[in-house]
């Protein structure tokens, strides 16, 4: 995020994805658990990324699994994987990651270098075969269909060893068909070798929530406001900020009826906000009865949707 001035902790030069270059600023790292059911994001523990001059023998990869380290006794008992984006396909990060017995998931560049797992007869008297041929990513016979996913997209999988990973990997390969000149082709992946192709895919979609995230906590929390150029004061306001969110979300998800769908939207949420303090405000004012005004029907079909 960008923060002006010169004494700030933790300013380097970070990627930024919404520009697509390197700039000069703030990174947050944030760590968040998903409900699989209602699809919703909610922030466990962000964490500045320290800038390279500060620790210069510890890499990006490092503070990130650090990171991780620190808020795994806060996360579910019930949580198996880590779904990442393919920027953290790296080997260290992967091995740290399944040190702490969590599995990841993400996804792999289209050039990856990956073989086929041999699974045939071995030969008594030779050294056992372990791989049987290099993966063409662009071309899927060697993969198994597992279904089509809509009109045009079609899944696949299969167990193969990734050089670079030093490990197998259970690949969920997506095949977009719909411009029949111009096929393309995405390649998702699990360290759980025993999962199904359809829980990686639907997995990884969900690590989009952290997009949603972190767009409502700039638009609405204050995240990227903060003037404070101290390290602690910093952290106190990145996690002050996801933790508004989060309350935010509780409190619609309390307010949820009957069996709709939950959906959230802080836009909702302010707007509701704004237009109750407006109330009080009129209430106070105009000195009119406030017991009266909000036990009536039409103020309690607002507040508690049917």
């Amino acid at each position: 995020m960008a923060k002006s001035g010169k004494k700030t902790f933790g300013l380097d030069q970070f990627y930024n994805g919404s520009h697509n270059r390197v700039e000069r600023g703030l990174e947050v790292s944030l760590v968040a658990v998903v409900d699989v059911e209602t699809e919703v994001g909610y922030g466990l523990l962000a964490e500045q990324t320290f800038d390279q001059t500060f620790c210069p023998d510890l890499t990006r990869m490092d503070y990130y699994l650090h990171h991780l380290e620190i808020t795994q006794p806060q996360l579910p008992p019930q949580v198996r994987y880590l779904a990442v984006d393919g920027a953290y396909a790296k080997e260290p990060f992967v091995t740290g990651v399944r040190a702490l017995n969590l599995d990841v998931i993400s996804k792999l560049r289209r050039d990856a270098n990956l073989r086929y797992v041999f699974e045939g007869e071995q030969k008594a008297r030779r050294a056992k075969r372990k791989y049987d041929g290099k993966v063409d990513l662009a071309d899927p016979t060697g993969l198994t269909w597992v279904r089509e996913l809509q009109s045009g997209v079609e899944l696949y999988t299969a167990v193969v060893w990734h050089v670079s990973l030093k490990r197998k990997i259970h690949l969920a390969y997506l095949l977009d068909r719909r411009k029949p000149n111009k096929p393309s082709y995405a390649v998702l992946f699990s360290t759980d070798i025993n999962q199904s192709a359809d829980d990686i895919y639907r997995f990884y979609k969900l690590r989009f929530q952290i997009e949603f995230i972190f767009r409502d906590a700039k638009q609405f929390t204050g995240l990227s406001d903060c003037q404070a150029r101290d390290v602690k004061k910093l952290d106190f306001h990145f996690n002050a900020s996801f933790t508004a969110l989060n309350l935010a979300k509780l409190d619609a998800h309390q307010q949820q009826s009957g069996q709709k769908p939950f959906v959230f939207s802080m836009a909702s949420v302010k707007r509701r906000a704004l237009n109750d303090h407006l109330l009080d405000t009129f209430i106070s004012t105009l000195g009119l009865s406030l017991t009266l005004i909000k036990s009536h029907p039409n103020y309690l079909a607002r507040v508690i949707p049917v």
